[in-house]
């Protein structure tokens, strides 16, 4: 895919400053977009910011603190969004978080408070504040990353799988909405779900040399990913999980 797939759109990345994030700002920023990145760390995520920008050759690549946990913040967010650039074509919500447990029984209800936060919370309100913005775009679409565990839990990772699954579950009505408000002309905009056994990226490789990570997408890829699906039709993607590891 060349330089410019991207151009004019406007795409927010919630989650930026992680190792996806950074590869996510950076592909979109070569891909021609403007690119809106948040997180909660404002260090990761200025060190992110800075790195695609500088590597994207002077792109317009911004980042700002956003609560995510706060409906009115993430609203806040999507309307200065949409008034400082015009528009608003994508929410792409790399939000992560694991935590799980050696046996099903130990299994902490902690971590599933924590989870729903980080795993549901974040999405129901990215998605409820971009919504109307998407559905104005020619392109809109909302990519949420999720994992094969959704789809086939184990036994030590039972808060973690519950809480991706409840969050695919909610990606996939507001791609019913998307679906209905296009009625007979099929949706204008899309939201889908990208999924992976897990993500690796350089560092990690660095630390575990001799790991073979197998199935594991490497963050470089699953940016790859996330521009090309600007490049298929919103009917073609809408409601869809995309596999980007085998279907478990």
């Amino acid at each position: 895919m060349g330089n410019g797939a991207l151009s004019g759109a406007v795409i927010a990345v919630a989650g930026a400053g992680g190792p996806a994030g950074r590869a996510t700002l950076l592909r979109l920023a070569e891909a021609g977009a403007t690119v809106v990145g948040a997180d909660n760390d404002p260090e990761r995520l200025a060190e992110a910011v800075d790195a695609a920008r500088y590597s994207a050759g002077g792109a317009t690549v911004t980042g700002e603190t956003v609560d995510l946990l706060d409906l009115g913040s993430t609203r806040d967010w999507a309307v200065r969004t949409e008034k400082e650039f015009g528009r608003i074509d994508g929410l792409v919500h790399l939000v992560g978080g694991w935590r799980g447990s050696e046996t099903f029984v130990k299994t902490s209800l902690d971590d599933w408070d924590f989870l729903e936060l980080l795993l549901i919370r974040t999405v129901q309100h990215t998605s409820l504040a971009f919504f109307e913005g998407l559905q104005r775009s020619e392109r809109g679409r909302y990519l949420l990353i999720s994992a094969a565990g959704a789809s086939k839990p184990t036994a030590g990772n039972a808060a973690y799988a519950a809480a991706k699954a409840a969050a695919e579950a909610w990606t996939l009505a507001l791609a019913d909405a998307f679906r209905k408000a296009g009625g007979g002309d099929g949706p204008r905009s899309a939201a889908a779900i990208l999924v992976v056994k897990a993500l690796v990226h350089d560092a990690m490789r660095a630390e575990r040399p001799n790991a073979r990570f197998a199935g594991f997408t490497d963050v470089k890829d699953l940016a790859e990913e996330i521009v090309e699906v600007w490049e298929k039709p919103a009917a073609e993607v809408n409601g869809k999980r995309l596999w980007l590891t085998e279907k478990p």
